[in-house]
């Protein structure tokens, strides 16, 4: 049986949000054709089996399982599996909504035939941790995509793009080895190759990504570590000098929850953290390491 999309779902380590994940696909309102998923198991301890198998009457199901080389391996190891013309990305701390794949559908059958990036909505509000990290990335696609500019990033836990252009892209570089990065690195790829890149807010998904101090910490020095990892790679494609964002990029970065309208409060302390996770990223850019290419 043919399917228009496959959606791809790398997963290490997080049973019980896979299972979550798994149950808003299972949702979703089909588009023509229907869909699949493809489960990939990063080399987790944890048996991701009784999870898919309690949801293998309500999905078109695949779990593979691959040795633990980070998600970018995994989703070109599920991307290798897929069956359909189209392929859409989610991790398994994410809740699509239940037209995300509609919207897809939609741009692509208005003529759209490169990389789409739906829209990413945090779904921990309660979370401090977890809405700085959302603040940041609603940032970031607002600086990305000024006005009169296509897109030149999408965040890999929400994108969409017909298989033949993920091939010819040479999917995602699994020497990114963190969920750090590579969706820059990938995004810029397709964009320099002359894929077009199109932003689709209807295509949303909720990010469950429970944070802590610590880990919102750690995951700013690794996208530090990815940033220098980017820098590297787009050098030896492009010889010329590589450039940081001006100093007007980091200075406005605190500023977006004001700008956004959040409590003057909250906003403080989104700002508060805001500084501190580019303290880490600064961090994780400059700090030594044998991977550096």
């Amino acid at each position: 049986m043919s399917v228009t999309f496959s959606v791809i779902v790398p997963s290490f380590e997080r049973p019980e949000r896979l299972g979550r994940c798994l149950a808003a696909l299972a949702a979703l309102r089909a588009p023509r054709g229907g869909f699949e998923v493809v489960v990939v198991d990063d080399g987790g301890r944890s048996p991701l089996d009784p999870i898919v198998d309690s949801l293998r009457k309500a999905l078109s199901l695949t779990l593979i399982r691959v040795a633990h080389g980070g998600p970018a391996a995994a989703r070109n190891s599920g991307a290798g599996r897929a069956r359909a013309p189209f392929l859409a990305f989610t991790d398994d701390d994410c809740r699509p909504e239940p037209d995300w794949l509609l919207a897809f559908e939609a741009a692509f059958e208005r003529g759209e035939r490169g990389l789409l990036g739906g829209l990413t909505r945090n779904g921990l509000a309660g979370n401090l941790f977890s809405s700085a990290s959302q603040s940041q990335l609603d940032y970031l696609y607002h600086y990305f995509a000024r006005e009169g500019e296509p897109p030149r990033f999408f965040a890999s836990n929400n994108v969409a793009l017909p298989r033949e252009v993920f091939l010819a892209a040479g999917g995602f570089d699994a020497t990114f080895k963190q969920a750090a990065g590579e969706d820059r690195e990938f995004s810029d790829r397709c964009r320099r190759l002359g894929h077009g890149m199109a932003f689709v807010p209807t295509a949303v998904v909720r990010h469950e990504h429970a944070l802590t101090a610590g880990s919102f910490l750690r995951q700013h020095f690794f996208y530090g570590r990815g940033a220098r990892r980017f820098h590297a790679i787009r050098s030896r494609r492009e010889p010329q000098p590589q450039r940081l964002e001006p100093g007007s990029f980091y200075l406005r970065l605190p500023l977006h929850p004001f700008v956004a309208g959040e409590p003057v409060g909250r906003a403080t302390l989104l700002a508060t953290l805001l500084v501190a996770s580019q303290a880490a990223t600064a961090l994780g850019y400059f700090w030594p390491s044998k991977e550096d290419a």
